[in-house]
């Protein structure tokens, strides 16, 4: 039996207009400006760094990965983008298949690290069906990866669409342990998982400053967990942790270029192990996609 057949196949979607943001990297402190158009269908997601001359053009697929850490990024010679997860989330999570993603600079605005003004932007701005279906890949059997203690698997589901699932386990401590499981929608993901902000725990927020990283964030751009909860912050969730993991999730697993349908499980994974999960995928997506076209 083949690990994955066509699922079914929705018609592929662009913006309806431009999108404009402005803020600055976590990592480097730098401002950016960023602006989402619209683009034909089959072009996918494409970053285009206007500050280089000439400008540089990234497709947002994992055969351009970098492999950074706490952050997905992808490069194309001398060129590179930073801190996509946030944004390629909002896209899939809204169903946004062909952007074009402009920047001047490396590293995309975190924002109040969440994909909520991203997505609502996305969400004010509307979205337009285009002629083309988006490639579906359907799981028909379990598949897995696994390392380090963390895995993902793929299981077949009995309705349309994407369930995910996810469990982290600090152990001991204000984070403990979570689990989430919903069926991704738009609306799913507007009100439950674009919110969830980037968290960490305060002493490895002070090894980032340590490397001289960071240094413009504050306790109020994202959740910094101390011995008894969130330093000068609150929760938007009492499980706002595992929620921005499935966030992260949603956006890793778009650097496919596919729709999944199916159950996907994932047990303290992170951008890496989320990665591989796609590149395990992507044969069966191409062989569905040549035994369809033959």
């Amino acid at each position: 039996m083949a690990h994955a057949e066509s699922g079914h196949a929705r018609n592929q979607r662009t913006l309806r207009s431009p999108v404009r943001l402005e803020g600055f990297g976590y990592w480097s402190g730098r401002d950016v400006a960023l602006e989402l158009r619209p683009a034909p269908a089959g072009s996918g997601i494409v970053f285009v760094r206007t500050d280089l001359p000439p400008p540089a053009t990234i497709p947002a697929r994992t055969a351009n990965r970098l492999d950074l850490p706490r952050r997905t990024a992808v490069g194309a010679g001398r060129a590179r983008v930073e801190m996509i997860e946030h944004v390629m989330a909002a896209l899939a999570g809204l169903r946004i298949d062909n952007c074009e993603v402009r920047l001047d600079g490396a590293e995309l605005p975190a924002f109040d690290g969440s994909s909520l003004p991203i997505a609502e932007a996305i969400h004010r701005a509307g979205a337009i069906a285009q002629a083309e279906a988006r490639p579906t890949l359907r799981i028909a059997r379990p598949v897995r990866i696994e390392a380090e203690g963390a895995s993902i698997e793929g299981r077949p589901s009995r309705t349309p669409g994407l369930t995910i699932e996810y469990e982290l386990d600090y152990g001991p401590g204000p984070i403990g342990r979570q689990w989430i499981r919903m069926d991704l929608t738009p609306d799913a993901f507007l009100s439950e998982l674009a919110p969830a902000r980037t968290f960490l725990l305060e002493g490895e927020a002070d090894r980032v400053r340590e490397q001289g990283l960071g240094a413009r964030v504050t306790y109020r751009d994202l959740v910094i967990f101390g011995k008894d909860g969130p330093v000068g912050n609150r929760l938007r969730f009492d499980d706002e942790c595992v929620r921005h993991k499935a966030l992260d999730l949603v956006g890793d697993l778009a650097l496919g270029g596919f729709d999944i349908e199916g159950h996907v499980i994932a047990i303290r994974s992170g951008h890496r192990l989320n990665a591989d999960f796609v590149r395990l995928l992507e044969p069966l997506a191409r062989l569905r996609a040549a035994s369809i076209g033959a």
